[in-house]
């Protein structure tokens, strides 16, 4: 495979329905306020990712799209299981150099993926990490797809990204870092996110929403 073809994008991400949706933002949000907060972060990215050399955009939905969803991607559901099962899955459904890319960091931008997206970007044996402030990965790349090096991490613990990223070492592969990145989680996640990307759908969405909760409305 060329060090210079372009990636398939992927994100995978949950339809933004209230209740089922960023339910740590709860409180101080209310159920409805979270999954604004969702649709709009998952918009962002969506978007910044229209802006990223990709030989293919795939969203991998749990649920139905949405007015989030921008025109030029394609989507396909996931598949059952834990979060490590729906992630192999996903990279299991690419050929060639595969990226995902989590629905949980609108701060993301072009130029913070552009080390895994430029020309010469993926050599035979390369992959590509973004460790999350909290200890999980925002972002997980290999020139070929190997969905088994995925099957097993534990996720959603402060060691995922740790985890993940030995699974790729001890593989053989050359493992190279993007920025470490602050997923949406909390109320505090939120706010640093804001603070980082203060333009935007999910900064316009945090205002009118962090508004709404001083004011007691939901």
């Amino acid at each position: 495979m060329s060090g210079r073809a372009a990636p398939t994008l992927l994100v995978l991400a949950k339809e933004p329905v209230p209740g089922r949706v960023k339910t740590r933002l709860t409180p101080p949000f209310s159920p409805g306020q979270a999954a604004r907060l969702a649709a709009a972060a998952l918009a962002d990215t969506l978007h910044t990712l229209l802006h990223v050399p990709a030989a293919r955009r795939v969203l991998v939905l749990d649920g139905h799209p949405g007015p989030w969803l921008p025109a030029g991607w394609e989507v396909v559901p996931q598949a059952g299981g834990g979060l490590d099962r729906r992630i192999a899955a996903a990279f299991a459904g690419c050929t060639g150099p595969a990226l995902l890319v989590g629905m949980d960091t609108p701060q993301l931008t072009p130029e913070l993926l552009a080390p895994a997206t430029a020309p010469g970007a993926w050599p035979p044996g390369r992959a590509w990490f973004g460790p999350a402030a909290d200890g999980g990965f925002w972002a997980l790349g290999m020139d070929t797809p190997r969905p088994a090096l995925v099957l097993g991490v534990p996720m959603s613990t402060s060691g995922t990204g740790r985890a993940q990223r030995a699974r790729l070492v001890a593989a053989g592969l050359d493992v190279a870092d993007l920025p470490v990145l602050r997923d949406l989680d909390t109320a505090a996640d939120a706010g640093e996110i804001l603070a980082a990307a203060p333009e935007g759908r999910f900064a316009a969405a945090y205002r009118a929403v962090a508004g709404q909760a001083r004011a007691g409305r939901g």
